[in-house]
């Protein structure tokens, strides 16, 4: 495990994306590959998260985005907010793992957030909730 004293200065700047997305329920998997870019949002540090890929799903290919906001705070936490500023969750890596709980709706999002290296980080989201149940692996590694 990889300690990260200051999460917005660790994610700045571009990351490779492989994902799996597992619908437990429907027994169904896919894949998305792509890049997240944390690039600078702003005179307060925040940074813009752009995630751009290719979602893999029932044997057809989709362009997928999604954008967040990463807020730093002065002891190197920070709150992630969606693009509209609706809150998200916070994130603390100084241990070098972090969870998260996200309810959205009538759905439960439960994250487990690990820096493995400087240059690899892997985030788990567990969905569940009336209609889902997901699980979502991914790992981040460092562009060149």
């Amino acid at each position: 495990m990889h300690l990260v004293p200051d999460a917005a200065a660790y994610l700045a700047g571009r990351w490779h994306i492989e994902r799996t997305v597992h619908d437990l329920r429907a027994g169904a998997e896919g894949g998305f590959r792509g890049t997240a870019d944390f690039r600078p949002d702003g005179p307060d540090g925040t940074l813009c998260h752009v995630e751009e890929g290719e979602l893999t799903w029932a044997g057809a290919v989709h362009a997928a985005t999604r954008t967040l906001r990463l807020r730093p705070r002065p002891d190197g936490t920070a709150a992630v907010t969606f693009a509209d500023g609706r809150p998200f969750h916070d994130l603390d890596l100084r241990t070098g793992r972090w969870t998260a709980v996200h309810p959205c709706a009538a759905d439960r999002y439960d994250g487990s957030f690990t820096a493995v290296t400087a240059d690899r980080w892997h985030l788990q989201w567990r969905v569940t909730g009336p209609t889902k149940d997901q699980l979502l692996r991914s790992v981040y590694r460092r562009a060149d």
